[in-house]
């Protein structure tokens, strides 16, 4: 029990580390408007000019979590779970480069990404994020049509 208290402590000091300012700052750079395109979609004719303004795919995923009894409700998800609602950022060359964690697990993705752009998340103009359906219809971020109509026309 010693050793587990003593990584949970060196992990946490270690965490709030990383995720300071100085550091923060320093170290994670998000894509501005002059960030070049990725040589994934330039060199591939499959891609290029169609996905000329994309910066990688956004997504959110849930990873279980123990918060105090009396907050357990809020981190239930919606299989039933006990978890946290991460959003991450990918380049195409699956390098993370924007990380949101600590929301509950009852947090929609559209609610945590909107957190994300209040915050610290900025989308370039002209730039966006593929994202899935659980994700808003905006200018940052490109929803497949697929995952928002059923086959019979209608919204999931």
């Amino acid at each position: 029990m010693a050793h587990l208290c003593m990584f949970i402590r060196c992990f946490n000091q270690i965490l709030n580390a990383v995720t300071s300012p100085p550091f923060y700052k320093t170290y994670v750079k998000l894509p501005t408007q002059s960030t070049p395109l990725d040589p994934h979609i330039t060199n591939n004719l499959k891609l290029f000019p169609f996905f000329k303004g994309a910066l990688g795919a956004l997504d959110g995923t849930h990873i279980l979590a123990c918060p105090p009894s009396s907050d357990r409700s809020c981190y239930r998800n919606h299989k039933g779970g006990v978890s946290q609602n991460v959003l991450a950022a990918t380049t195409f060359d699956m390098h993370f480069f924007y990380i949101l964690s600590g929301w509950e697990g009852s947090a929609s993705d559209g609610g945590v990404f909107h957190n994300a752009c209040v915050h610290d998340l900025e989308i370039p103009d002209g730039k966006y994020y593929l994202a899935d359906a659980g994700y808003p219809i905006c200018d940052s971020l490109i929803v497949p049509l697929w995952c928002l109509v059923s086959p019979l026309g209608v919204g999931n």
